[in-house]
This record gives C-alpha cells, structure tokens and sequence, in this order.
C-alpha cells in the first residue's frame, strides 16, 4: 500500500505555453471549442471559430499576454497554481496535492492518469472557480466524467462545485480588501466579476446569485460603510451579457461625484491576463479618461496563506460531508446599483 491515498486535484482555466501567436491560437481553439463556454453547433461554429474569430484575436492575445509575461515565472496563472499546490501540499501532507488545466498542460486527464498510477483512492477536486458556472466548473466535472466512464475502478469522488460564501473563502478575500481600504480610503469599491453572456443565465446558470453571494459576504464581514458596486468584464463576441459591464461602470462612476475606486476581482483565485492587462491597465485607463483621480487594483488571492487555509478547510470540510457544497445564503447589504 502507498503511504497516500488522499488526493486533491486544484483545476485552472490553463494558459498558453508561451506567448507567441501560435501557442496562444492552440490554447484558444481548445477553449472556445468547449460547448460549455460557447453554445452553438460544431457544424457552425467552428468555421466561425477557424476562419473569423482565432485570426482576429490571437494576435491581439498574443501581443497582451507578452506584455504580462515574465522571465522568472512565465504565466502568472500557471505559477500562482503551482504555488498553490505546493503550499497545500505542506499544509496537508497526509495527501497528494496536484493540479490541472482545463484547456492547457497538464490537462485533468493526465492528472487523474497519474493518481490512478498512484493508487488514489479517495480524490478532492476544487475547480478555482468560487463562484459555480457552466462554462467552468460544469465543464471540470464533464472532464472528470469522461475521465473514468470507462474505468474499471473509480475513486470516491469530492467535488467542491461551490463555495462562493464559504467563510474562510471570504475571511481571505476580505482581509484583503480591508487592508487595501484603509490604506487607500476610497469613494467606492467595485467588484468585477468575469461575465458570462445573459442567455447562458437565462438558461438556469445561477452565476450571477453565486457572484451576488459572493459580494453580499465580504460586505456584510467588514460592515462596509462605501458605495459598493457590482460589475462583470471580460466580454466577449456580439451576444448580451451580464451586466453592467466593468467598463461601463467605470465610465460612469466619476460622472456620480466617485473619483477614487478600488477594484477587487473575487471569481479570479489567481492573477492572469483579465485582472493583470484588462482590469489593471485597460479598465484603469478608461477610468481615469472619464475623469477619476485614483484607480487601484487589489491583487488576486495568489499564494495568500489564507487563501491556501481556505482550500485546506473546503478539503476537510468536505471530507466530512461530501455532499455539501460551501455556500449559503446571506441577508442584503451595502451593494449599490448603478
């Protein structure tokens, strides 16, 4: 018998390898050709896909993610999930903390090939995606299934599919801001969350609560006393999505007398290109052009030993009740409407 048969698998969207044109049109064919992200026919989308959108938006891509690429640690996602994983593994060293990528290496089939190899017989699995969607976690969990449909033998299986108001998630998040806060004293804190198109909502997504959750908790914990907003970027295509846009928000809030804003990003565990190039550059620019003063990007949980303390504790809390996810429901607080 191996000495660890507890496992925990730490999921990611991925990145590509490296940031030139050809590596980053691979990583988007293999993302935008997932039908949970985009909900149309191969048979019509693909063509759309091959010959309209990947040679108009790979080299824009390519040019951003150059821009955050660093010579020490290459994508920020991809070193930030490997830090988590290290770190996880020290704090909980009675198992095997690995990760995966959705769309890019390691993909979560070679993954659970190796715990397979290893003898896991009792797997977690976290997407770090806090807040529940079908074109994030529902498409981690389409991969695993796949995985061991046709396996002789299945672990047992934990999937954390939410935990957009579980406590230590939002103690993380929100000791965080609280330090940026009062560092900063701003007119208002905006929560950007990454959209998703209204249709996919209209279709039964619950994201949008997930995410309304998400900023209900960490309000409610500090007692903040700010106009708080809420915001969703990162649009992508002709479709309506959720709204209001990060970008709108940020156009008119210096219009309402909010000058100085702090941005926080709860749905993205990990600085990548949205929060890093979109968020940090291209929302700050808009801001300031419609007449703010003080635009600052709070960091993403990253390596946070609190964060890490939060994914130890879903890990153990749902090795006690495997069923439940960690969210709940929380009264009305200080969420401003636009």
């Amino acid at each position: 018998m191996k000495k660890n048969q507890k496992g925990i698998l730490l999921v990611n969207l991925g990145t590509p390898s490296d940031p030139s044109v050809p590596a980053v049109t691979r990583f988007l064919r293999r993302f935008l050709s997932d039908r949970r992200v985009i909900h149309m026919p191969p048979l019509i989308w693909q063509p759309i896909l091959n010959m309209m959108v990947l040679p108009k938006h790979a080299p824009k891509s390519a040019a951003n993610y150059e821009q955050l690429w660093s010579s020490e640690i290459g994508s920020p996602l991809l070193h930030y999930i490997q830090r988590q994983a290290q770190l996880l593994q020290k704090r909980l060293p009675d198992y095997t903390v690995r990760y995966a990528m959705s769309y890019s290496q390691p993909l979560i089939g070679a993954v659970l090939k190796e715990f397979e190899f290893q003898g896991i017989t009792n797997l977690t699995i976290i997407p770090m995606y806090p807040q529940y969607s079908t074109t994030t976690t529902a498409s981690v969990q389409d991969d695993v299934a796949r995985f061991y449909q046709d396996r002789k033998t299945v672990p047992e299986i934990r999937f954390v599919s939410d935990y957009s108001s579980f406590w230590p998630y939002v103690k993380a998040l929100s000791n965080k801001l609280q330090k940026a806060v009062a560092k900063m004293n701003p007119d208002a804190i905006v929560f950007s969350y990454h959209g998703i198109p209204l249709s996919y909502q209209k279709a039964g997504d619950p994201y949008a609560q997930r995410c309304r959750q998400t900023t209900m908790a960490v309000i409610e914990r500090l007692g903040l006393q700010i106009p708080c907003f809420q915001a969703y970027q990162s649009r992508f295509g002709p479709a309506k999505w959720l709204t209001p846009a990060t970008k709108d928000l940020l156009t008119a809030l210096p219009k309402q007398g909010y000058r100085k804003v702090l941005v926080i990003a709860p749905s993205f565990t990990a600085d990548c290109l949205e929060t890093i190039q979109e968020l940090g550059e291209e929302n700050r620019d808009v801001f300031l052009a419609a007449g703010g003063n003080e635009y600052q990007l709070l960091p993403a949980l990253n390596d946070d030993a609190e964060w890490v303390e939060a994914l130890a504790q879903l890990t153990l809390l749902n090795a006690v009740m495997p069923a439940q996810n960690a969210a709940m429901d929380l009264p009305s607080a200080n969420l401003q409407t636009e």
